[in-house]
């Protein structure tokens, strides 16, 4: 009897619970005929007749998370690399300064990079404490234009008469996470998120100076730590003009090489944590070696050749709001998030693809988009008839007269695989309105360059060679003017010419 009236209770109890949560499915299955096969749950597994697409799931996760922390860490990587080289390669320490005597060539092998005003850069760690740069005054004996970025390459200062100095003699300071020590008066203060960070500054040839007076006014630079500050070191300079400076990403499994050597090291905000989880389970964590195991490897590989071609999509398919002007086919390579500055980071989300492919294809960017800034690039997209630009043919672009410039315009063809210089026998990158002298003009006073693997007959001095490669022209207009600012000039577009 004491055992029927705890099942009773027990059925009891049970119907509850089914009235409670449905009551129609709770009666229709309570008072089911005894031996009746019940109704499949709602949920809780695949559709009838539904297969596993993916046997191996190992593989297929870490290749997924490798696939997503690639195109996440790209900002990172792409400032580490030019890093890495510059420490195992050219015998760079941490405040060594470069300063190049001549305009860059094709060895400087980094995105987007100008051959038409001489390049200053460095690197240093402030694990080791805080640094001083010093900044030279602005004036007639030249002038900077850069900025300071951390380790994931986020802008902490603009440089020059944009930035925070105003074009003024100053020291910077730049102090590491955490930093609570003092900060000497007239110092212009900036707290880092990360340890490692570099600069890349513009020595502007000025007008009447040469470019060894832009490089005379970089010497005026130093850069060292705080602790020093009493009596400061020798500033060490490196001029890298003719060597080789390998500072693209490398897309494959060395990738997340450099990917440890930086997320292990950097301290990890809240943002974070989801793409430090995926990492761990690559064999990427921080306090422990790097230990990916073959399938891991295995994947980073395909996922990191995977992300080249998808930036390359990317920008083979950039929407219509992106152009400069609706009727031309030029971009601006500085592509801002929608508060026109570059961290991509929003209240609902972060955009990690468009954040990837603008760090891809440019390095040092400002903190924030001005309505007129100091330098415009216009890269372009395709010819006059929308079609992409191809490795075999010759392209005409005719340069007006009167181009809106206070200083000087400048196109530049980078290969369009690499979004870097094109090694040619002749080492030209750049045509410049520099170069007019020694160009063909127009009877109009404009002036057609030529751009493909072959110069037209008696054009040479107008050509730039693109040595089978798939060009990627780039316009620099340096203190554009009103015109060009608010897009009542217009640039003609590329046209397909016969060689």
């Amino acid at each position: 009897m004491k055992k029927h009236k705890i099942h009773v209770l027990v059925m009891r109890n049970a119907m509850l619970f089914f009235l409670t949560a449905s009551p129609q499915l709770a009666l229709a299955q309570a008072y089911a005929p005894l031996g009746q096969p019940s109704e499949e749950p709602v949920g809780g597994q695949p559709p009838t007749g539904a297969n596993r697409s993916i046997e191996d799931f190992d593989y297929q996760l870490k290749y997924q998370r490798a696939f997503e922390t690639a195109v996440w860490s790209m900002p990172a990587v792409v400032i580490y690399r030019m890093r890495d080289w510059a420490f195992e390669e050219l015998g760079a320490e941490n405040n060594t300064i470069f300063s190049y005597s001549e305009t860059a060539g094709p060895n400087l092998e980094v995105a987007t990079s100008n051959s038409s005003t001489p390049y200053i850069g460095g690197y240093t760690d402030l694990k080791n404490g805080p640094v001083l740069l010093e900044v030279p005054a602005s004036g007639a004996d030249g002038t900077l234009y850069g900025q300071v970025v951390d380790a994931r390459q986020f802008t902490i200062a603009d440089i020059g008469p944009s930035g925070m100095d105003k074009g003024q003699a100053s020291k910077y300071l730049f102090t590491p996470p955490g930093y609570t020590g003092e900060v000497p008066e007239d110092h212009l203060h900036v707290a880092s998120p990360n340890y490692r960070i570099a600069f890349a500054f513009r020595s502007v040839v000025l007008p009447g100076k040469t470019q060894r007076d832009a490089f005379d006014y970089a010497h005026r630079l130093k850069m060292y730590y705080l602790s020093e500050a009493a009596d400061p070191p020798e500033q060490k300079f490196i001029d890298p003009s003719h060597d080789r400076y390998a500072g693209l990403p490398r897309y494959d499994e060395r990738y997340f090489d450099d990917v440890y050597q930086i997320f292990s090291v950097e301290p990890v905000r809240e943002e974070d944590k989801v793409m430090m989880g995926m990492l761990a389970s690559l064999g990427i964590q921080q306090g422990k070696p790097y230990t990916p195991d073959e399938t891991a490897k295995r994947a980073m590989r395909q996922a990191t050749i995977d992300v080249w071609y998808h930036i390359q999509d990317y920008f083979d398919n950039l929407p219509a709001d992106r152009l400069y002007w609706p009727d031309r086919h030029y971009t601006s390579l500085l592509m801002s998030d929608e508060r026109r500055r570059f961290e991509y980071n929003y209240p609902d989300r972060i955009d990690t693809i468009p954040r990837a492919a603008q760090f891809a294809w440019c390095t040092y960017v400002p903190v924030q988009m001005s309505d007129s800034p100091a330098t415009q690039y216009l890269v372009s997209m395709a010819d006059k008839n929308g079609s992409q630009l191809d490795a075999g043919k010759t392209y005409k672009v005719d340069v007006p007269k009167d181009v809106p410039v206070k200083q000087f315009w400048a196109l530049t063809v980078y290969d369009r695989a690499t979004f870097s210089f094109i090694y040619t026998p002749d080492r030209r990158t750049t045509l410049s309105s520099y170069d007019l002298s020694k160009m063909k003009s127009n009877s109009d006073g404009s002036v057609s360059i030529f751009v493909g693997p072959k110069a037209p007959a008696g054009m040479e001095s107008n050509w730039i060679n693109t040595a089978g490669k798939r060009p990627m022209p780039m316009f620099r207009f340096y203190s554009p003017e009103k015109a060009l600012n608010d897009k009542t000039f217009k640039m003609p577009d590329f046209e397909v010419i016969d060689p």
